[in-house]
């Protein structure tokens, strides 16, 4: 168990340390859509929105997986106690 332990430890340590470089253009993004916004566009708005979309998607699975996880440990937990 304690070799498992720190295994996992020490994988996580590693994957944690190592870094690659990311050719991602977010600087550029956000540099039109302020401009766009300062020209009365209406692109930005319509971006935001699209990214607070997307995000929401990831915690509603989490809070669905959550709920079934406490149900079935709360059905699990009454059959035991029969």
């Amino acid at each position: 168990m304690k070799t498992k332990l720190g295994t996992c430890l020490a994988i996580c340590l590693v994957l944690f340390t190592m870094s690659t470089d990311a050719s991602a253009q977010c600087a550029m993004c956000k540099a039109v859509v302020e401009t766009n916004l300062e020209s009365g566009g209406t692109k930005g708005a319509g971006l935001n929105d699209g990214i607070l979309y997307l995000m929401a998607f990831p915690y509603l699975a989490a809070v669905g997986f959550g709920i079934l996880y406490y149900l079935q440990k709360k059905k699990t937990r009454n059959s035991l106690t029969e």
